[in-house]
């Protein structure tokens, strides 16, 4: 029974990194309908920044993610006035097709100028990296993990409370509704895309950091660490914040099952829950359109 606990208990915490990754990706999709393919490859590049001020300016990340994440907000509105916006114009494949290129620059240009080597935020935090609480029933909960998971509630809450609560938030769900109409009442929708955008990237500076702190990262990281954020906004529902924590959490749970099962089942079993959660939306909303022709067809 313990054993079964300490695998949800796990999995729970690692599906906590997975929501604070997922955020900005459900955030960014939710507000402008766009699939940002770059955004593993740009928490990779938060998580060298980071390693950059700690490495070679001893400054360590707890310190350093207060420079870095102005400085990826930065980054967010250019990237959204010199990429994203630009080709939203052009059509829905487009973004797509922009965005993937933009993950290859960062990847070539990380490589380029840190080479291929593993880094880590681990060595610059001390022990916090591996410190952990005992629980009852021989339980262990890692610090960090805790920290993280913590770290992905109040990003996902300050979010939810951002477009629920403030001006900038309902001008947000304006533009993201409907961005002619938005237009017509006198918000600026070219200016609130750029700040979501900004947004966006600031809380892929939290998971860079997280990311470097739980383990190690290299050039071509990126990659994955989208797999893993797309499929836990999949499993929760796109543009859902909340969900977002609930489809990290399943697929955490989900790898630390599949880990006990196989050496690979890792990732096969996160991606095996991807797929059949993927299947069941696609047959429900082929159900769904179904059950809405047919009411239309007997109304006339």
């Amino acid at each position: 029974m313990s054993a079964i606990a300490n695998l949800a208990l796990q999995g729970t915490l690692l599906g906590g990194y997975y929501a604070l990754l997922a955020s900005g990706l459900s955030f960014l999709f939710g507000v402008m309908r766009i699939i940002n393919l770059a955004h593993g490859s740009l928490a990779v590049v938060a998580g060298y920044a980071l390693w950059f001020l700690a490495e070679r300016l001893g400054i360590g990340p707890f310190v350093g993610i207060l420079v870095v994440m102005p400085l990826m907000g930065l980054l967010g509105w250019i990237l959204h006035r010199i990429i994203f916006e630009r080709s939203m114009r052009a059509g829905d494949l487009v973004p797509i097709l922009s965005t993937f290129g933009l993950a290859t620059v960062a990847d070539n240009v990380m490589f380029q100028k840190f080479g291929a080597d593993t880094r880590s935020l681990a060595p610059y935090i001390d022990t916090f990296a591996y410190d952990s609480w005992q629980l009852p029933g021989d339980l262990y909960i890692g610090q960090l993990s805790v920290l993280v998971f913590g770290l992905a509630v109040v990003v996902l809450g300050g979010l939810h409370l951002l477009l629920a609560r403030t001006s900038l938030g309902r001008q947000i769900r304006a533009a993201a509704e409907d961005p002619e109409a938005a237009l017509l009442t006198g918000i600026d929708t070219r200016r609130i895309y750029g700040i979501a955008t900004a947004i966006a990237v600031m809380t892929v500076a939290l998971a860079g950091m997280a990311l470097g702190m739980r383990a190690t990262f290299d050039p071509y990281g990126g990659s994955q660490q989208l797999v893993f954020a797309f499929e836990a906004v999949v499993i929760g529902g796109a543009g859902s914040l909340w969900g977002t924590l609930v489809g990290g959490v399943v697929l955490g749970i989900a790898q630390s099952i599949g880990a006990q099962l196989n050496p690979q089942g890792f990732l096969i079993a996160g991606h095996a829950v991807f797929l059949v959660v993927l299947v069941a939306r696609l047959y429900a909303s082929d159900r769904l359109a179904g059950i809405l022709r047919a009411l239309r067809a007997r109304t006339g």
